[in-house]
């Protein structure tokens, strides 16, 4: 018996989507499990999506496995590597959620723990990135598996940024100490471009074979991290400097996207930082432009617009995080080494973060700042992207794997439970330890 003509439309459908086909249907997608979430389960929105989209992947794979004529898994997929997660966060998306973030941090905070951010989002990604793979190493050798020790430093690079998006939500309404918010939010501000770019020269260096050069790579990491602070200023200061001449909140709002999208393109085209370059020019709206070149008017928009931006992109992309599981349905019995790397992750986090605190303690409170940084260094899509991006090959599907099960346990475990964290914390008397 044929599928008929309904099946094979259906089937084929993702070959004929266009961009706007795409974007439809996720912003759909989007709207019904937000609304669900809303309505019934009343999750962390970040949490819920993701959730919801794994169990829409384990679905349609049971589906798949029940009739072993479909292909429903091969239809999403199609879907999903139409979209191309890698291009669509890299090259569109982390402008404008790093910008948006950015734009909401007070910089006098963010000044009183400047040292400490720059030690974290530097010092601790390195840390972080030469523990998980040289911990990576041991348990790939341990299980037969064959990775090369370059490659398992590729892995501790694009794992250890971190992405508390989820986390800086909770801290808004936690009693949390100010400065203990702004360190969290300027070291995932500026740990996704730092790790962006280790995780760049070591890939080079995996790739090409060549000896690594710890000169080379100081070299391009100044270059790249500097060069992209130098252009967040540079761009931040026209569109402050465009803003402050006039007051008319619809044009100063496409300023703003004018920065944004401007500044990473350019970015990428002098091959710097971009997500460095947008922290630094949102850090720069965000503070000096709202406190000097906007009307109450522009600043009650701009915030608006800014926020919904935020929560858009971010639906969207922790949906696709979920639904990735439906391409990774073929690597399940790379799924152990996964879940075997989820502690690993996290005892790098302790010490990469656990020892400079220790030297922090009448900055920060200890009690607090350990169990919140560590239990809500977040994981998210920017592992996801970084991993897909990797040349095919065995290596590719050990790391993808590996990546997919830290972040799914990163946001559905953590991110569902640090809410509670903090409420206990603060109940314990953590939030008032000098």
């Amino acid at each position: 018996m044929g599928r008929g003509p309904a099946w094979e439309a259906l089937t084929g459908m993702h070959a004929q989507l266009t961009a706007l086909d795409a974007a439809a249907i996720l912003i759909v997608l989007c709207a019904v499990l937000g609304w669900i979430n809303h309505r019934f389960l009343k999750l962390p929105s970040t949490v819920a999506l993701t959730m919801m989209g794994a169990l829409a992947s384990l679905v349609v794979i049971g589906i798949d496995a029940v009739l072993p004529r479909s292909d429903l898994a091969g239809v999403v997929g199609g879907f999903l590597n139409g979209v191309d997660f890698h291009e669509t966060l890299m090259s569109g998306m982390l402008s404008f959620l790093l910008f948006a973030g950015a734009l909401h941090v007070d910089i006098k905070q963010l000044r009183r723990g400047r040292w400490q951010i720059a030690i974290l989002s530097t010092i601790g990604v390195i840390a972080s990135t030469l523990l998980i793979g040289t911990g990576f190493w041991l348990l790939t050798a341990a299980l037969g598996l064959n990775v090369p020790f370059i490659w398992c430093l590729v892995f501790g690079a694009l794992i250890s940024p971190t992405d508390p998006v989820a986390v800086m939500g909770v801290m808004k309404t936690a009693k949390v100490p100010p400065t203990l918010q702004a360190t969290i939010a300027g070291e995932s501000l500026f740990n996704d471009g730092v790790g962006v770019v280790i995780f760049s020269i070591l890939l080079a260096t995996a790739v090409s074979g060549a000896p690594f050069s710890l000169i080379h790579a100081g070299e391009m990491f100044a270059v790249e991290a500097l060069g992209g602070a130098l252009l967040g200023l540079a761009v931040g200061w026209i569109g402050y400097r465009a803003m402050k001449a006039i007051d008319d909140y619809a044009v100063e709002v496409l300023v703003t996207l004018a920065v944004v999208m401007g500044g990473y393109s350019l970015a990428s085209a002098l091959h710097i930082s971009g997500p460095v370059a947008m922290a630094v020019a949102g850090l720069l709206i965000g503070n000096h432009g709202v406190a000097y070149a906007m009307s109450d008017v522009t600043r009650d928009y701009i915030h608006k617009f800014w926020a919904l931006i935020d929560e858009i992109l971010n639906a969207v992309l922790f949906l696709l995080i979920g639904l990735e599981a439906v391409v990774l349905a073929g690597q399940l019995g790379l799924m152990g080494l996964g879940l075997l790397t989820v502690p690993l992750v996290m005892a790098a986090r302790a010490v990469s973060v656990g020892v400079p605190l220790t030297a922090w303690r009448s900055l920060l409170p200890f009690r607090l700042a350990f169990p919140v940084m560590v239990w809500g260094g977040l994981r998210g899509g920017i592992s996801i992207a970084l991993a897909l991006s990797l040349p095919a090959g065995p290596m590719k599907d050990i790391l993808v794997a590996a990546t997919y099960v830290v972040v799914l346990f990163s946001v559905l475990v953590q991110g569902g439970t640090i809410g509670g964290v903090v409420q206990r914390l603060n109940r314990d008397g953590g939030a008032t330890e000098a």
